[in-house]
């Protein structure tokens, strides 16, 4: 007789986050602890909330970010600033096994909410702080929005066209140390459950970006010179870039060695003699020419639609990609083909939303719960720590609690 495995949960079920949390940095890092299975329950100010939430109203009313880093969470909307508050979530914190801020620097320390004194008061606690650019140093406690930490780590400037720098068109800073904020806690997690000591977590933006920067960086400090800018060409591969089609589209290809300039010659260009010609035969020769070296394979593609384009290099072994536009994205038949788009609740309606790229074979699929409204928990949460219907409309009525 044969004994079927249980069905595995979701890794971090039992796991609860309290989050003092705002924008993008810390809420991305906690969706994605509650696409896991932990129970995040997001703090927010009664007046407003996380300013996130005004950023826009492009997803049916609310906003993108918002959504975006949302999901899975209880609200509860409390005033920090009034010391009931923060009695309410002391007592938050106590059940809690992860909690992560990114208030502004010297702001979770002030509330008595910063990583240390809280892992002091809980040695099974882990803390994660959050900030633009660190606890100590001259930049302490300077204003660090995304687009200033991409100027400050240098991602911008490696990042356009010869003549333009631009910043990423993604909140790069804030998801990178979002990132590593989640890959921390789920390391301190892993360590706790073979210390039983949990302890803090800091993240910066900056390190954390800067981390991103490692082949610019490395080829700079190491081979004395940054790597230039080149648009979405390739700074030391030619070609490597994108050339228009007949239809309208871009296509960007990638010749990575001499034998696929060779393919790329006979099979699509029509050209074999480009093959052995010595100013196209190497890698070298090709960046040294390479407005010659881009202009015959612009001049080849032209004459063809993106789908034979596409078809043509994809036959010859070159390495191809469309250019896509975001409502490309949105009905990529790749994403399609693997069942990755699911709906989400939120106040207005469900939302078309991608699962997260973590999946477990075979077992649970990530829990993409519901975007909360502002204070959509707070009676609840406020219940399960056992205050009375009296106190919880005192606290209402006063403007502690929303």
């Amino acid at each position: 007789m044969s004994t079927q495995p249980l069905p595995l949960p979701l890794p971090l079920e039992g796991v609860t986050v309290v989050a003092v949390e705002q924008a993008v940095s810390a809420p991305f890092a906690t969706r994605q602890l509650a696409d896991l299975g932990a129970r995040v329950i997001k703090i927010e100010r009664p007046d407003g909330g996380d300013f996130a939430r005004g950023y826009d109203t492009a997803a049916a009313g609310l906003a993108s970010h918002f959504v975006w880093c949302n999901r899975g969470k209880e609200s509860v909307a409390v005033d920090l600033k009034d010391p009931r508050g923060r009695e309410v979530v002391r007592r938050l914190v106590a059940g809690a096994d992860v909690f992560v801020q990114n208030l502004a620097q010297g702001a979770a320390a002030r509330l008595g909410l910063d990583a240390a004194a809280l892992c002091a008061a809980h040695p099974r606690l882990i803390a994660v702080d959050i900030s633009g650019y660190g606890a100590g140093g001259p930049y302490a406690h300077k204003r660090a929005y995304d687009m200033l930490v991409q100027c400050e780590a240098g991602l911008v400037s490696v990042t356009g066209t010869p003549e333009q720098p631009v910043k990423a068109g993604i909140p790069a800073a804030d998801i990178a140390a979002a990132m590593y904020a989640f890959s921390g806690v789920l390391a301190a997690l892993l360590r706790r459950a073979t210390t039983g000591r949990g302890g803090p977590v800091e993240i910066s933006m900056l390190e954390s970006l800067a981390e991103w920067m490692g082949h610019p960086l490395h080829h700079g400090m190491h081979g004395g010179e940054a790597p230039a800018r080149t648009g979405v060409a390739h700074a030391v591969i030619a070609p490597y870039d994108a050339y228009a089609t007949a239809d309208g589209g871009q296509v960007l290809l990638s010749v990575q060695n001499d034998r696929e300039w060779r393919r790329l010659a006979e099979q699509v260009l029509g050209r074999p003699e480009l093959g052995d010609d010595a100013a196209f035969a190497t890698n070298t020769a090709r960046v040294a020419h390479r407005e010659k070296t881009d202009a015959v394979v612009a001049e080849s593609l032209a004459r063809l639609g993106t789908v034979e384009a596409i078809e043509r290099l994809e036959a010859a072994g070159i390495a191809c990609a469309r250019l896509n536009t975001v409502a490309d994205v949105a009905a990529h038949p790749q994403l399609a083909a693997r069942d990755r788009w699911r709906e989400v609740d939120t106040a207005v309606g469900p939302l078309r939303a991608m699962l997260p790229p973590v999946t477990f074979p075979g077992g649970p699929e990530s829990r993409m719960g519901a975007v909360p409204a502002l204070g959509e928990h707070t009676d609840a949460v406020l219940r399960e720590l056992g205050l009375g219907d009296a106190e919880r409309v005192a606290l209402r009525r006063e403007g502690v609690v929303a």
